[in-house]
């Protein structure tokens, strides 16, 4: 079977002409990035309750579209619509189109639910994957999301990110609360009602928790809040000035923040308990939007120190500082990929605003988006395969999202209100 799959997949992959030798135990998984891959066609027909096998129900419907929706998120999947085979289980998968197919059952009772489902290879007609989940029945959505995440990382070798939730701070109600939302736009949940002005929500590494800057006092705090609850959120810091953008350090005890207790915006670092435990910067220029690297060894942040706001990276360690950014004059909005590799940013061209792309080392920049508007506030998938950002066309103000790549540019939402702000959460786990 591990043969059959190598053949198809790297048929996914490249043209008719671009093969190359594979030695006898490897994977190729399909490349999302490539400018030479095509989507790959799957089926979703309805799933099936077990009572009433071979009836079209609307509750297997809406799940198909579920599990269909979620594996179209990820950029290289092509869903063939259920108008081509009338949404049953049995037809001609290959006259029709598809590579794959995606088949589940499910079964309810006074316990809750179970549903089983499956990724059968057209072409041999072989199951390539199959799990079984058992839970309540409002625990589904859950489960269907789970098995797309499986099945991105059966295809891609990188778990999906279906079971994400993305921060951002909207004025739908006339005042800057802080929201999240799953990726697919669904479940909205408002976690902020301070009524005033709520920015930069900071998911904490395990996803559990969301720092924020909130004005309601008159100034800058900084809190925190657990996402298992709605009770009041914990003030961390409430000191004289800007307690600004905290970034959480990978074992999720400490956080980089601003603060200008001494007049100066400068980088400190702090535990949750809101004790400084080092000064970062001093003095040295303006010192902001602090974000660490996967091994925590680094910061990457901004500093206006030679005149114009610049991207930099300090060794935490050592203190030591360099300068990353040198193309533009306005360069912002720095967060580091969870793969290590590169850094995005805010960089202003051509007189807007546009998100980059800039390795470690400083020696490749990519700009993503060439849309007009300005697109700032960038921030990494938990995959390091795509990047969320506003774009701000007039008073219209939307969280999109485009693949590191630069395909694939596409509003997420479709809100009321003007969405900032956005924060991509880990994967999670509930």
């Amino acid at each position: 079977m591990k043969h059959s799959i190598n053949r198809l997949l790297l048929a996914c992959v490249f043209s008719l002409a671009c093969f190359w030798p594979l030695t006898a135990n490897a994977r190729v998984y399909i490349d999302i990035t490539s400018a030479q891959t095509r989507k790959v066609p799957i089926a979703i027909p309805y799933l099936e309750e077990e009572a009433q096998p071979g009836v079209l129900l609307e509750s297997g419907k809406k799940m198909a579209d579920l599990l269909g929706r979620a594996l179209d998120f990820h950029g290289f999947i092509g869903v063939i619509p259920s108008e081509k085979y009338g949404g049953g289980m049995q037809a001609d998968w290959a006259s029709i189109g598809a590579d794959f197919v995606v088949k589940g059952q499910y079964s309810r009772s006074a316990n809750g639910m179970e549903v089983d489902l499956k990724l059968v290879e057209v072409q041999s007609g072989k199951m390539l994957m199959g799990r079984r989940y058992r839970g309540t029945w409002e625990k589904r959505r859950f489960m269907l999301l789970k098995f797309c995440d499986e099945v991105i990382l059966e295809l891609s070798g990188e778990q999906g990110v279906s079971l994400s939730q993305i921060a951002f701070t909207s004025d739908t109600t006339g005042h800057k609360e802080i929201y999240l939302a799953d990726v697919l736009g669904d479940e909205l949940r408002q976690v902020t009602s301070h009524g005033s002005i709520a920015v930069s929500p900071r998911f904490s590494p395990d996803g559990s928790r969301l720092a924020y800057t909130s004005y309601h006092r008159g100034s800058p705090d900084l809190y925190i809040t657990d996402l298992s609850q709605n009770r009041t959120t914990k003030p961390v810091s409430r000191r004289k000035g800007l307690n600004m953008a905290p970034g959480w350090s990978p074992d999720g005890k400490m956080l980089a923040l601003t603060l200008s207790v001494d007049g100066n915006p400068d980088l400190f670092l702090m535990d949750l308990n809101g004790q400084i435990q080092a000064r970062l910067t001093k003095d040295a220029g303006i010192n902001v939007s602090p974000s660490w690297s996967p091994d925590g060894k680094q910061i990457c942040f901004v500093s206006d120190r030679t005149g114009d706001p610049q991207v930099y990276i300090m060794d935490v360690a050592s203190r030591a500082v360099r300068r990353l950014t040198y193309q533009g004059n306005y360069n912002t909005s720095p967060t580091w990929s969870p793969k290590g590799d590169l850094i995005v940013y805010c960089g202003r061209d051509s007189g807007s605003n546009h998100i980059f792309t800039i390795s470690v080392d400083g020696n490749q920049i990519k700009r993503l988006t060439d849309s007009w508007g300005d697109h700032e506030s960038p921030s990494w998938a938990p995959d390091g395969r795509q990047v969320v950002f506003t774009r701000k066309r007039g008073d219209a103000v939307q969280v999109c999202a485009v693949f590191y790549n630069g395909t694939g540019l596409r509003p997420l939402f479709k809100f009321s209100g003007r969405q900032t702000f956005p924060q991509w959460s880990p994967r999670l786990q509930k």
